[in-house]
């Protein structure tokens, strides 16, 4: 092992470590969001758009994320749109997340008892305050374990953005790799970086579960839709 070699080339690593939570980060908050909607339309079951989002929901989860950068950084360009490595990136994360994310809202959601949809209806909720109020606090309270696993699921996909040219940890590794042929140190590195990266979001995931199981929440075995 060439302890000198890891020494000299740990700032790139570092570097492109920052990219790739920045990407990360932005990905997945628009995955929220992108989820969340996704939900409410759903939930308010909304003609024609509850359709397209079921589309979109089999085709980002049943396509490869490698595939989705390849026709944004690669297919679209041939249609007259120019996107940048990053910004195939983030719409890529944020597309294959959002549907994930969806699926997990959807389960939280079912497992509200539809007695209190009914209850907050008779005391003249509109749907959507049902669904702000009392659906949703709930709902992302149980799927909780989900959304953490999905969080860590992504922030492991960013591995293949270097298929896009992006200077990500991958991509600085292969690019060490066949610069010096120094592939224990190069795979050694970028284990270690991704180790620091995951580590502390599945401990704080561990964290929130347990909170939420304490205060009653995620327990899902007593509820019905009945």
């Amino acid at each position: 092992m060439d302890f000198e070699f890891i020494r000299n080339y740990a700032p790139l690593y570092v570097e492109a470590g920052v990219l790739t939570i920045k990407i990360a980060v932005i990905g997945i908050v628009l995955a929220f969001i992108i989820g969340l909607i996704c939900s409410l339309i759903r939930e308010m079951k909304i003609p024609i758009l509850k359709q397209l989002v079921a589309i979109y929901v089999e085709l980002s989860r049943n396509t490869p994320l490698i595939i989705q950068l390849f026709f944004l950084y690669f297919g679209l360009p041939k249609i007259g749109i120019i996107l940048s490595s990053e910004s195939c990136a983030i719409i890529g994360l944020a597309f294959l997340g959002g549907s994930y994310m969806a699926e997990a809202f959807r389960s939280g959601i079912e497992s509200v008892p539809i007695i209190q949809h009914e209850s907050a209806l008779s005391l003249g909720m509109t749907k959507i305050q049902l669904f702000w109020h009392i659906i949703l606090p709930q709902a992302v309270a149980t799927s909780v374990p989900v959304l953490c696993a999905n969080i860590i699921f992504l922030i492991k996909e960013t591995s293949v953005f270097s298929a896009v040219a992006l200077a990500d940890l991958m991509f600085v590794a292969k690019d060490l790799i066949g610069i010096y042929y120094q592939t224990d140190e190069a795979l050694l590195m970028l284990v270690v970086a991704y180790l620091i990266i995951l580590l502390p979001v599945s401990i704080l995931c561990t964290v929130i579960e347990r909170r939420v199981r304490y205060a009653g929440f995620g327990n899902t075995s007593s509820l019905s839709r009945e």
